[in-house]
């Protein structure tokens, strides 16, 4: 724990993470100027389908041995990504990339509390359940959300959990990135149907090729690289407190990209259940690293 505290050792594998955060929030906005000319269908396949393509290049996934006791977690794995992915670009459509994050990080800070199980954590629920309620179109509290879009961001959520469970199991048999690898081309292989069925050979268009390959760089290839050197060098404790200013990142993201402005409300909305994860990981006795995000 003492060796990481020097500045040195400190300094480089925080600023990476912070350029991780800002590259993977980055790649969802420009996904979303996607979205006119394929659609979130066709963006999520162009993501998926591209990174997968870098993933094989370099990490080779033909050599990892599957064996029938390793083959269900990592196809489950693979199907909860993609399903994660193409959930969270169609949340997209309609709310704003900040709140979208927000409601999506309910997944793995569900996942962190229900595993810990401590009265303070107790604390930790309602601040992300305070979150949610000020995001989510119940009655008066609602700040005016597609419904449909934040149910899409749920789901994504309810991905993110599993993607986190699963993701564990697949990489104690096959290692981090030989896992990505191998669910990436599950992941393309399950969302690739959606996105030819609305976008067509659009996809392959000149105008549209540079522009996925950039989310595939932005989103998939640059962030993994960048947070897995980070998670070797730093106590998993700051690695998750870091994780958990994701949202903050996604509506600066959103904002400087997309021009997408957020009210108060929401803004608090998104403050409470980064704190909620903040508070969460802080008073956790024994943290876990969770695999890099994806969505």
């Amino acid at each position: 724990m003492r060796s990481w505290l020097s500045s040195s050792t400190r300094v480089l594998p925080i600023g990476l993470m912070l350029i991780a955060m800002l590259s993977v929030q980055s790649g969802a906005a420009v996904a979303k100027g996607l979205f006119p000319l394929v659609g979130a269908e066709g963006a999520t396949t162009l993501r998926n389908g591209l990174s997968a393509l870098l993933m094989v290049v370099i990490w080779r996934p033909w050599r990892a041995k599957i064996t029938r006791k390793n083959a269900g977690p990592l196809l489950g794995y693979g199907l909860v990504l993609g399903t994660m992915n193409l959930t969270f670009y169609m949340a997209l459509r309609t709310v704003p990339l900040g709140l979208a994050v927000a409601i999506e990080f309910v997944g793995p800070l569900t996942v962190a509390v229900v595993q810990s199980r401590r009265p303070i954590d107790f604390v930790w629920i309602a601040l992300a359940v305070l979150g949610l309620a000020l995001l989510l179109p119940l009655g008066r509290l609602s700040t005016g959300l597609d419904p449909v879009g934040v149910g899409f961001a749920l789901v994504a959520a309810v991905c993110w959990g599993l993607y986190i469970v699963l993701g564990q199991r697949a990489g104690a048999e096959h290692g981090g990135m030989m896992t990505v690898a191998i669910g990436s081309l599950i992941a393309a292989t399950l969302v690739t149907p959606f996105g030819v069925a609305h976008a067509g050979a659009r996809l392959v268009s000149p105008a549209v090729l540079p522009l996925g390959l950039a989310v595939a760089m932005l989103s998939s290839a640059i962030p993994y690289s960048l947070e897995m050197y980070a998670l070797t060098r730093i106590p998993t404790r700051i690695f998750g407190v870091l994780m958990s200013l994701e949202p903050a990142v996604g509506a600066l993201s959103g904002f400087l990209i997309n021009g997408e402005r957020l009210r108060p409300l929401q803004l608090l909305a998104i403050a409470a259940v980064m704190l909620a994860s903040i508070g969460t990981v802080a008073t956790s006795r024994a943290p876990k690293a969770e695999p890099e995000m994806l969505a």
